[in-house]
């Protein structure tokens, strides 16, 4: 058992405090965030764009550009998203959970493609390539740009992206040394499957009463 608590903390002895309080802030508004997700809550938005704001500030001091770049992201589309979510469709309705249309399909692969073009080329500029971990981050950070761009817009699909990026990661930030974020993509990954499953009680319930 010790050894197990060595191997995910360890690294953190060299951390400074400010930095570990920091991150399990941040991993606490994530959690919020996701969770306020789940519940089809505005609140999604602010909280999500505490967390990411921070991680910005840790990934960046510790050299994960990768990382940094998804939550610099993140709290980019936080803002476009709150701006859908609230944006009225009629005189009594707000923007309602749907599923994508071809076009969005397509929109999606678009962005998948181009953020994988994207990363590689800022890991070219910045000398990146130094460990298996960056490819992998490469795939993640693809996976992740469309399920928040599907999130934004209020697209049932995104929980697949956040399911499968979140089962990446977590094994990823265990082996980075950063176990308080490994966890906190742990219990997304369950956030995410149940969320799945209340978005789409949601949506069969907006269409019968249609």
């Amino acid at each position: 058992m010790t050894q197990i608590i060595d191997y995910l903390f360890e690294q953190y002895h060299s951390y400074d405090t400010i930095d570990i309080v920091l991150e399990i802030i941040a991993v606490i508004f994530g959690f919020f965030s996701v969770w306020f997700s789940k519940q089809n809550k505005i609140w999604v938005f602010p909280t999500g764009m505490i967390s990411t704001i921070i991680f910005v500030y840790l990934l960046l001091k510790w050299g994960l550009l990768g990382d940094m770049m998804i939550n610099g992201y993140y709290f980019a589309m936080s803002v476009y998203g709150w701006y859908i979510w609230t944006r009225k469709v009629d005189a009594n309705h707000v923007t309602p959970i749907s599923r994508t249309t071809k076009k969005e399909k397509k929109q999606s692969v678009f962005i998948f493609v181009a953020t994988i073009i994207f990363v590689f080329i800022i890991y070219q500029i910045f000398d990146k390539w130094t460990s298996w971990t960056a490819y992998v981050d490469t795939i993640t950070t693809a996976v992740f740009f469309v399920g928040m761009w599907l999130m934004a817009k209020r697209k049932i699909e995104n929980w697949i992206y956040w399911i499968i990026g979140d089962i990446i990661s977590v094994p990823l930030y265990l082996y980075k040394g950063l176990a308080f974020t490994a966890f906190q993509y742990f219990g997304f990954t369950f956030i995410a499957i149940f969320g799945y499953i209340a978005w789409k009680k949601y949506l069969n319930k907006d269409q019968q009463t249609l």
